[in-house]
């Protein structure tokens, strides 16, 4: 089975995830790189507002056609309940490219819900399966149970 890991992170708690889940399948890992800063505080505020009107930017070029893969595990961080743009872009840019689908979230503490419905809306096809995971679980290490459910 072909898989590739497509994944935004501003601060690398998501990257972090998604680096491990990679390594663990032999996965392809496609980083999502914005157009648009969103570093510093400027960028945390303009990724809000972004999030909460759906917006969607410019990505560089990305190497990995999704559509050659059997399953894509997506992976972003919680903005303001919803996915961060980045993801939502990539999503749109790759529409009708998904075989397969698994999402995984990082957040400070809420808005998983929320944001796995918008990734499955923009998808147009549900993910076998979710990951939920919050700073402190991924910063402490205290996720692999969690991960391993996630990946079988």
């Amino acid at each position: 089975m072909t898989v590739l890991v497509a994944y935004y992170s501003r601060t690398n708690i998501t990257k972090k995830v998604a680096e491990e889940i990679a390594e663990k399948l032999n996965a392809d890992i496609e980083e999502i790189n914005p157009k648009v800063n969103y570093k510093g505080k400027i960028g945390y505020v303009r990724g809000g507002k972004d999030a909460i009107s759906e917006k969607i930017i410019d990505l560089e070029q990305i190497k990995h056609d999704p559509s050659s893969y059997d399953i894509v595990y997506l992976g972003a961080p919680v903005w303001a309940g919803k996915s961060a743009n980045p993801m939502i872009s990539y999503i749109k840019e790759n529409e009708g490219k998904f075989n397969n689908v698994k999402f995984f979230a990082t957040a400070g503490s809420s808005g998983f819900e929320s944001t796995f419905e918008q990734m499955e809306k923009f998808v147009g096809k549900a993910p076998q399966k979710t990951l939920a995971l919050t700073t402190k679980e991924v910063k402490k290490g205290e996720y692999s149970a969690k991960l391993e459910s996630f990946l079988e």
